[in-house]
Protein backbone atom coordinates (compact mmCIF):
# COMPACT_ATOMS: atom_id res chain seq x y z
CA UNK A 1 0.00 0.00 0.00
CA UNK A 2 3.00 2.26 -0.60
CA UNK A 3 3.49 2.86 3.11
CA UNK A 4 -0.02 4.17 3.63
CA UNK A 5 -2.17 3.00 6.50
CA UNK A 6 -5.16 0.77 5.67
CA UNK A 7 -8.29 2.56 4.54
CA UNK A 8 -10.40 0.99 7.26
CA UNK A 9 -8.52 1.74 10.46
CA UNK A 10 -9.73 1.74 14.01
CA UNK A 11 -8.64 4.83 15.90
CA UNK A 12 -8.75 5.13 19.66
CA UNK A 13 -7.89 7.62 22.35
CA UNK A 14 -6.75 6.31 25.72
CA UNK A 15 -8.06 9.09 27.92
CA UNK A 16 -6.41 7.87 31.13
CA UNK A 17 -3.11 6.03 31.54
CA UNK A 18 -0.45 5.93 34.26
CA UNK A 19 2.68 5.43 32.19
CA UNK A 20 5.26 6.91 34.53
CA UNK A 21 5.36 4.10 37.08
CA UNK A 22 7.89 1.38 37.71
CA UNK A 23 5.66 -1.13 35.90
CA UNK A 24 6.81 0.46 32.63
CA UNK A 25 10.39 1.22 33.62
CA UNK A 26 11.92 -1.44 31.37
CA UNK A 27 9.82 -1.06 28.21
CA UNK A 28 7.98 2.26 28.29
CA UNK A 29 9.00 3.21 24.74
CA UNK A 30 7.90 -0.18 23.42
CA UNK A 31 4.54 0.15 25.20
CA UNK A 32 3.97 3.52 23.60
CA UNK A 33 5.00 2.16 20.20
CA UNK A 34 2.56 -0.75 20.53
CA UNK A 35 -0.21 1.69 21.32
CA UNK A 36 0.49 3.64 18.14
CA UNK A 37 0.60 0.44 16.10
CA UNK A 38 -2.76 -0.56 17.54
CA UNK A 39 -4.36 2.70 16.40
CA UNK A 40 -4.14 4.79 19.57
CA UNK A 41 -3.83 8.36 18.34
CA UNK A 42 -3.76 10.15 21.69
CA UNK A 43 -2.91 9.21 25.26
CA UNK A 44 -3.55 11.22 28.39
CA UNK A 45 -0.70 10.66 30.84
CA UNK A 46 -2.12 11.08 34.32
CA UNK A 47 0.04 13.20 36.58
CA UNK A 48 -0.26 11.85 40.09
CA UNK A 49 3.02 10.04 40.47
CA UNK A 50 3.74 9.18 44.08
CA UNK A 51 2.35 12.46 45.36
CA UNK A 52 3.13 16.18 45.21
CA UNK A 53 6.86 15.61 44.73
CA UNK A 54 6.43 14.26 41.21
CA UNK A 55 2.95 15.08 39.94
CA UNK A 56 4.65 16.60 36.90
CA UNK A 57 5.35 13.06 35.62
CA UNK A 58 2.64 13.28 32.98
CA UNK A 59 4.05 16.55 31.69
CA UNK A 60 7.45 14.96 31.20
CA UNK A 61 5.90 12.31 28.95
CA UNK A 62 3.78 14.87 27.10
CA UNK A 63 6.81 17.00 26.37
CA UNK A 64 8.55 13.98 24.86
CA UNK A 65 5.64 12.91 22.61
CA UNK A 66 3.41 15.25 20.63
CA UNK A 67 0.45 12.80 20.80
CA UNK A 68 0.47 12.64 24.60
CA UNK A 69 -1.39 15.10 26.82
CA UNK A 70 -1.03 15.38 30.58
CA UNK A 71 -2.91 16.05 33.78
CA UNK A 72 -1.65 17.06 37.21
CA UNK A 73 -3.14 16.35 40.60
CA UNK A 74 -2.86 14.85 44.04
CA UNK A 75 -4.61 11.49 44.25
CA UNK A 76 -6.79 10.97 47.33
CA UNK A 77 -4.35 8.28 48.46
CA UNK A 78 -1.65 10.96 48.90
CA UNK A 79 -3.95 13.73 50.14
CA UNK A 80 -2.16 13.67 53.51
CA UNK A 81 1.00 14.91 51.73
CA UNK A 82 -0.60 18.05 50.30
CA UNK A 83 0.72 21.40 51.53
CA UNK A 84 0.77 25.01 50.37
CA UNK A 85 3.95 24.63 48.26
CA UNK A 86 2.25 21.76 46.43
CA UNK A 87 -0.78 23.91 45.62
CA UNK A 88 1.48 26.77 44.49
CA UNK A 89 3.38 24.45 42.16
CA UNK A 90 0.13 23.00 40.88
CA UNK A 91 -1.11 26.49 40.01
CA UNK A 92 1.96 27.04 37.83
CA UNK A 93 1.87 23.62 36.17
CA UNK A 94 -1.88 23.80 35.50
CA UNK A 95 -1.18 26.44 32.85
CA UNK A 96 1.30 24.27 30.96
CA UNK A 97 0.12 23.99 27.32
CA UNK A 98 0.05 20.18 27.41
CA UNK A 99 -1.95 20.01 30.66
CA UNK A 100 -5.60 19.53 29.76
CA UNK A 101 -7.10 18.75 33.19
CA UNK A 102 -6.50 18.59 36.91
CA UNK A 103 -6.70 15.01 38.07
CA UNK A 104 -7.14 12.42 39.00
CA UNK A 105 -8.56 13.90 42.18
CA UNK A 106 -11.46 12.95 44.40
CA UNK A 107 -12.23 10.52 47.21
CA UNK A 108 -11.24 6.95 48.02
CA UNK A 109 -13.03 5.41 50.98
CA UNK A 110 -12.04 1.87 50.01
CA UNK A 111 -8.36 2.07 50.93
CA UNK A 112 -8.46 5.13 53.21
CA UNK A 113 -4.75 5.80 52.73
CA UNK A 114 -5.48 9.40 53.79
CA UNK A 115 -8.09 10.51 56.36
CA UNK A 116 -11.45 11.18 54.75
CA UNK A 117 -11.70 14.75 55.97
CA UNK A 118 -8.23 15.42 54.58
CA UNK A 119 -9.28 13.92 51.26
CA UNK A 120 -12.26 16.27 51.11
CA UNK A 121 -10.20 19.35 51.94
CA UNK A 122 -7.54 18.51 49.35
CA UNK A 123 -10.23 17.75 46.76
CA UNK A 124 -11.80 21.17 47.27
CA UNK A 125 -8.45 22.97 47.13
CA UNK A 126 -7.61 21.27 43.84
CA UNK A 127 -10.97 22.23 42.37
CA UNK A 128 -10.04 25.82 43.22
CA UNK A 129 -6.75 25.44 41.34
CA UNK A 130 -8.55 23.95 38.34
CA UNK A 131 -11.13 26.73 38.30
CA UNK A 132 -8.43 29.39 38.36
CA UNK A 133 -6.65 27.72 35.42
CA UNK A 134 -9.95 27.03 33.61
CA UNK A 135 -9.21 23.33 33.36
CA UNK A 136 -11.74 20.51 33.79
CA UNK A 137 -11.21 17.88 36.48
CA UNK A 138 -10.72 14.12 36.32
CA UNK A 139 -12.46 12.31 39.16
CA UNK A 140 -11.46 9.25 41.13
CA UNK A 141 -14.29 8.00 43.33
CA UNK A 142 -14.25 4.69 45.16
CA UNK A 143 -16.63 3.97 48.02
CA UNK A 144 -16.11 1.51 50.81
CA UNK A 145 -17.47 -1.96 50.09
CA UNK A 146 -21.25 -2.15 49.92
CA UNK A 147 -21.75 1.59 50.31
CA UNK A 148 -22.32 4.68 48.20
CA UNK A 149 -20.71 6.94 50.80
CA UNK A 150 -17.85 8.21 48.65
CA UNK A 151 -20.23 8.87 45.75
CA UNK A 152 -22.55 10.90 47.93
CA UNK A 153 -19.70 12.99 49.29
CA UNK A 154 -17.86 13.33 45.97
CA UNK A 155 -20.86 14.40 43.92
CA UNK A 156 -21.97 16.71 46.73
CA UNK A 157 -18.61 18.46 46.78
CA UNK A 158 -18.66 18.80 43.01
CA UNK A 159 -22.14 20.33 43.20
CA UNK A 160 -21.15 22.77 45.94
CA UNK A 161 -17.65 23.74 44.82
CA UNK A 162 -17.34 23.04 41.11
CA UNK A 163 -20.48 22.87 38.99
CA UNK A 164 -21.02 26.64 38.95
CA UNK A 165 -17.75 27.10 37.02
CA UNK A 166 -19.21 25.33 33.99
CA UNK A 167 -15.95 23.51 33.21
CA UNK A 168 -17.18 19.96 33.71
CA UNK A 169 -14.91 16.98 34.02
CA UNK A 170 -14.50 13.25 33.56
CA UNK A 171 -15.67 10.46 35.85
CA UNK A 172 -12.72 8.19 35.18
CA UNK A 173 -13.00 4.40 35.20
CA UNK A 174 -16.69 4.63 36.01
CA UNK A 175 -17.81 1.81 38.31
CA UNK A 176 -20.84 3.38 39.92
CA UNK A 177 -24.55 3.13 39.23
CA UNK A 178 -26.67 4.85 36.62
CA UNK A 179 -28.20 7.39 39.07
CA UNK A 180 -24.68 8.52 39.99
CA UNK A 181 -23.74 8.86 36.34
CA UNK A 182 -26.91 10.90 35.79
CA UNK A 183 -25.97 13.36 38.53
CA UNK A 184 -22.54 13.81 36.96
CA UNK A 185 -23.94 14.18 33.45
CA UNK A 186 -26.26 16.91 34.71
CA UNK A 187 -23.17 18.79 35.94
CA UNK A 188 -21.43 18.63 32.56
CA UNK A 189 -19.28 15.54 33.05
CA UNK A 190 -18.09 12.93 30.60
CA UNK A 191 -18.26 9.28 31.65
CA UNK A 192 -15.17 7.17 30.91
CA UNK A 193 -15.15 3.37 30.85
CA UNK A 194 -12.11 1.15 31.36
CA UNK A 195 -11.22 -2.53 31.15
CA UNK A 196 -13.44 -3.51 34.07
CA UNK A 197 -16.36 -3.03 31.67
CA UNK A 198 -15.39 -6.46 30.30
CA UNK A 199 -15.30 -8.29 33.65
CA UNK A 200 -17.98 -10.97 34.13
CA UNK A 201 -19.26 -9.54 37.42
CA UNK A 202 -19.39 -5.94 36.15
CA UNK A 203 -23.05 -5.92 35.10
CA UNK A 204 -23.68 -2.70 37.05
CA UNK A 205 -21.05 -0.94 34.94
CA UNK A 206 -22.46 -2.35 31.71
CA UNK A 207 -25.95 -1.23 32.70
CA UNK A 208 -24.66 2.33 33.04
CA UNK A 209 -22.68 2.11 29.80
CA UNK A 210 -25.89 1.24 27.97
CA UNK A 211 -27.51 4.51 29.04
CA UNK A 212 -24.84 7.19 28.85
CA UNK A 213 -25.49 9.38 25.79
CA UNK A 214 -23.10 8.56 22.95
CA UNK A 215 -21.70 12.08 22.89
CA UNK A 216 -20.71 11.87 26.57
CA UNK A 217 -18.64 8.67 26.42
CA UNK A 218 -14.88 8.25 26.70
CA UNK A 219 -12.72 5.13 26.89
CA UNK A 220 -9.49 4.51 28.78
CA UNK A 221 -7.19 1.82 30.10
CA UNK A 222 -6.15 3.15 33.52
CA UNK A 223 -2.88 1.39 32.69
CA UNK A 224 -1.22 -0.50 34.27
CA UNK A 225 -4.37 -1.48 36.15
CA UNK A 226 -7.59 -3.30 35.19
CA UNK A 227 -6.43 -5.08 32.07
CA UNK A 228 -9.53 -6.08 30.07
CA UNK A 229 -10.46 -9.57 29.02
CA UNK A 230 -8.64 -11.33 27.32
CA UNK A 231 -5.63 -9.75 29.06
CA UNK A 232 -7.02 -9.82 32.59
CA UNK A 233 -4.37 -10.54 35.20
CA UNK A 234 -1.61 -9.03 33.08
CA UNK A 235 -0.20 -5.55 33.11
CA UNK A 236 -2.54 -3.23 31.25
CA UNK A 237 -1.26 -0.91 28.53
CA UNK A 238 -2.78 1.67 26.15
CA UNK A 239 -2.94 -0.73 23.19
CA UNK A 240 -5.59 -2.70 25.10
CA UNK A 241 -8.07 0.18 25.00
CA UNK A 242 -9.49 -1.42 21.87
CA UNK A 243 -10.89 -4.24 24.02
CA UNK A 244 -12.96 -1.76 26.00
CA UNK A 245 -14.12 -0.23 22.71
CA UNK A 246 -15.15 -3.67 21.51
CA UNK A 247 -17.20 -4.37 24.62
CA UNK A 248 -18.80 -0.93 24.55
CA UNK A 249 -19.64 -1.43 20.90
CA UNK A 250 -21.13 -4.83 21.63
CA UNK A 251 -23.39 -3.26 24.26
CA UNK A 252 -24.44 -0.33 22.09
CA UNK A 253 -24.75 -2.08 18.72
CA UNK A 254 -21.71 -0.32 17.28
CA UNK A 255 -18.53 -1.53 15.63
CA UNK A 256 -15.20 -0.93 17.36
CA UNK A 257 -14.45 1.60 14.62
CA UNK A 258 -17.59 3.55 15.41
CA UNK A 259 -16.82 3.54 19.13
CA UNK A 260 -13.29 4.73 18.42
CA UNK A 261 -14.50 7.50 16.16
CA UNK A 262 -17.27 8.64 18.48
CA UNK A 263 -15.17 8.68 21.64
CA UNK A 264 -12.35 10.44 19.79
CA UNK A 265 -14.75 13.16 18.64
CA UNK A 266 -16.06 13.46 22.20
CA UNK A 267 -12.51 13.81 23.53
CA UNK A 268 -11.53 16.56 21.10
CA UNK A 269 -14.75 18.45 21.66
CA UNK A 270 -14.74 18.26 25.44
CA UNK A 271 -11.11 19.28 25.84
CA UNK A 272 -11.38 21.87 23.06
CA UNK A 273 -8.52 20.37 21.07
CA UNK A 274 -7.90 20.37 17.35
CA UNK A 275 -8.46 17.02 15.71
CA UNK A 276 -5.43 15.82 13.75
CA UNK A 277 -5.47 13.92 10.49
CA UNK A 278 -5.62 10.49 12.06
CA UNK A 279 -5.30 8.74 8.71
CA UNK A 280 -1.56 9.41 8.95
CA UNK A 281 -1.15 7.32 12.08
CA UNK A 282 0.36 3.93 11.17
CA UNK A 283 -1.75 0.96 12.20
CA UNK A 284 -0.73 -2.61 11.52
CA UNK A 285 -3.73 -4.54 12.69
CA UNK A 286 -6.97 -4.55 10.75
CA UNK A 287 -10.26 -3.80 12.48
CA UNK A 288 -12.01 -6.82 13.82
CA UNK A 289 -15.45 -7.83 14.93
CA UNK A 290 -15.53 -8.62 18.66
Amino acid sequence: MDGQAPVHQTMFIDSHAHLEGKQFANDRDAVIARAREAGVTKIVAIGNGDGPANFDCGIQLAEAHDFIYATIGIHPHEARLADQPAYDRMKDLARHPKVIAVGEIGLDYHHDHSPRETQKQVFVRQMEVAAAAKRPIVIHCRPSDGSDNAWDDCLGLIRDHWSSHGLGGVLHCFAGKWPQATRALDMGFMISFAGNLTFPKAQQIRDAALQVPLDRLLIETDSPYLAPIPHRGKRNEPAFVKETACKLGELRGLSPEEVGQQTSRNFYRFFKLTEIDESKVPVRDEPRVC
